[in-house]
């Protein structure tokens, strides 16, 4: 019997799963670590702890596992996009990794949507600080000694694919990330860098996610014990990849993901830009396969920052807003820790409580996180709603969907069915894992990615949801208001 890893490169940690042929999860382990933020918007990591991480999570599964461990065919891979990782000619990194939540490119993210004005169509939407190419305009123009001696520029899973095959190879859904992919074309685009200062010599050769990008080296091989036989596949972007875990790869199928960073993903059968909402009209994992998103930089990491600040778990902190939940009481958070991505495109924005009186308490103030952030979502999903993407219900998959409050609160504030499936926080791991069976087999992408099984159905309450849209009012007002004071 064959067995198959899945590799997701988190923000926050590597998780690896190992399943069997048919999909099932069979055992998974995870490795953390931190980000360095050396100043204001920036947000950094070392290559060499994806590696190292993924390196423990292989240790740790292969000892729990040695026969099944024995018969791994295939490995796939997922992680977080938009991040630059720039290599010498030695392969070797010369900077830290600069993540997709570092927001340091502003005017250089102008810049390009200066020089670009079609980007938006292009790419599939417009220059934002986030992405893959204003951070190598930042680097060119204020590391130019640094930028002279990058030879290739890959992204954060496509390392620990060097690390394993040797390959400087990338996926077209986390390619679609760095806004230098014609996203029509599944092709780089050779005005958009040109626009950066960058030729196509200095991009990974480009793969779907369900082909073959190499196979072990031998010196590898022996480290994990495993065949040069193993292959690694393309691959995907987090976002994609979670996608294909959770069965979203024909027209339509939608889910939402709550993790550091939020999505509203929907399958797409042909490509469509709409910049105008900054929806990200992205290539799909799969062949003739495109997506939508609406993707916020504040996930569940604004509830993570609050439990690290009050010393409470976050399940605590969940048990007591669930206890005293009171929708009429009047405090609002503005959950922008990390700036925002959809629908505002700010860098700038805040974080901030508004509302507190001297009878607010810790449970307040955490119904006002996740009602933050459920608002966001909202954001989100009207502008999906003016890009013609229209829903009726989500799957959720991510960290925070384990909490069934949480989950309520969601459709209660988005109006839509939302369908928690068994084994939902596995996410972009399973879809890794899904793309290595299909590089590895003949066999069909339906069978291969079916949805999960549903575990729960959270259908929206219609008055809570007036309730909340009325709050939504008032939480939109207070982005308005305070807007003109971010930067």
């Amino acid at each position: 019997m064959n067995t198959y890893l899945g590799i997701d490169i988190g923000t926050s940690a590597v998780k690896v799963l190992l399943v069997s042929g048919d999909g099932t999860v069979l055992d998974s382990r995870s490795a953390s670590y931190g980000t360095d933020s050396p100043q204001a918007l920036w947000n950094e990591q070392n290559p060499s702890i994806w590696w190292h991480s993924t390196l423990t999570c292989f240790d740790a599964l292969r000892e729990r596992n040695e026969t099944l461990w024995q018969h791994v065919a295939a490995i796939g891979l997922s992680g977080q996009m938009h991040g630059a990782v720039c290599l010498d000619s030695n392969q070797e990194p010369v900077y830290p990794a600069i993540l997709w939540n570092d927001g340091r490119a502003h005017k250089e993210s102008a810049d390009l949507n200066r020089l670009c004005p079609d980007i938006g169509y292009r790419a599939g939407v417009p220059a934002m600080p986030g992405f893959t190419a204003p951070k190598l305009l930042w680097l060119h123009d204020n590391e130019p000694d640094i930028f002279a001696r990058i030879d290739k520029i890959i992204l954060p899973k496509d390392y620990v694919r060097l690390m394993l095959t040797g390959a400087c190879c990338t996926d077209v859904s986390d390619a679609a990330g760095t806004l230098w992919l014609n996203e029509a074309a599944r092709d780089w685009d050779d005005d958009l860098l040109s626009a950066c200062h960058l030729t196509r010599d200095h991009m990974p050769t480009l793969i779907e996610g369900n082909q073959i990008s190499g196979s072990l080296l031998p010196d590898i091989a022996k480290r994990l014990m495993l065949s040069t036989d193993v292959i690694v596949a393309g691959g995907a972007g987090d976002a994609s990849a979670g996608g294909i875990g959770i069965g979203a790869v024909n027209e339509g199928d939608a889910f939402l993901s709550l993790g550091t960073s939020g999505q509203i993903f929907v399958a797409k059968a042909q490509h469509s830009a709409n910049p105008q909402g900054y929806i990200h009209a992205f290539a799909h994992a799969l062949p003739d396969r495109w997506c939508h998103m609406a993707c916020l930089l504040n996930g569940a990491s604004p509830l993570l920052w609050f439990s690290s600040i009050t010393s409470m778990s976050i399940e605590q902190l969940l048990g007591e807003a669930e206890a005293t939940d009171d929708l009429h009481r009047p405090v609002f958070f503005m959950p922008y820790l990390n700036g925002e991505r959809t629908p505002h495109n700010n860098p700038f924005a805040t974080g901030s409580f508004e509302g507190l009186t001297a009878h607010t308490s810790r449970n307040h103030m955490t119904q006002a996180i996740l009602e933050g952030i459920a608002f966001s979502f909202r954001d989100c999903l009207l502008a999906l709603e003016n890009a013609n993407t229209h829903l009726s219900s989500l799957g959720a998959i991510g960290g925070g969907v384990k909490n069934d409050y949480w989950l309520q609160m969601l459709a209660d504030v988005l109006n839509l069915v939302i369908h928690k499936y068994d084994g939902a926080e596995t996410g972009p791991a399973l879809g890794a894992a899904r793309l290595a069976i299909l590089s590895h087999t003949t066999h069909s992408i339906d069978t291969v990615c079916p949805s999960p099984a549903i575990e729960r159905t959270f259908t929206p309450n219609a008055k809570r949801h007036q309730l909340y849209a009325e709050k939504h009012t008032k939480f939109t007002a207070l982005f308005t208001a305070l807007a003109p004071t971010y930067g």
